[in-house]
């Protein structure tokens, strides 16, 4: 089965599928886009306090999706440099060059 790449990885199943209630949620792109179109409109101007509310919100709720992409990136590398640097059973102690 193919992992879904469009879900943070904390949002997954076991399986690496999204949950059907975590199918809206955005890949980090597509977060880390809509934020910074939602700061251009707030630094634009000319909202009013109740448009200015939600949208901040809005990216609030987009900064915590793109932080918990980053975290989980953080830990697949960290996963994968510890494995790096563990020993491999049955191969050679030292690098050959």
């Amino acid at each position: 089965m193919a992992e879904d790449k469009q879900t943070p990885p904390d949002k997954r199943t076991a399986s690496g599928k999204a949950t059907a209630s975590d199918n809206a949620t955005p890949s980090y792109e597509q977060a880390r886009e809509e934020l910074t179109e939602v700061v251009r409109r707030m630094e634009t101007g000319g909202l009013t306090l109740e448009q200015s509310i939600e949208l901040w919100e809005r990216g609030e709720r987009l900064a915590a999706i793109c932080e918990e992409w980053l975290q989980g990136a953080r830990a697949k590398l960290a996963a994968a440099m510890a494995q790096r640097q563990e020993p491999q059973p049955n191969g050679p102690e030292e690098a050959p060059f």
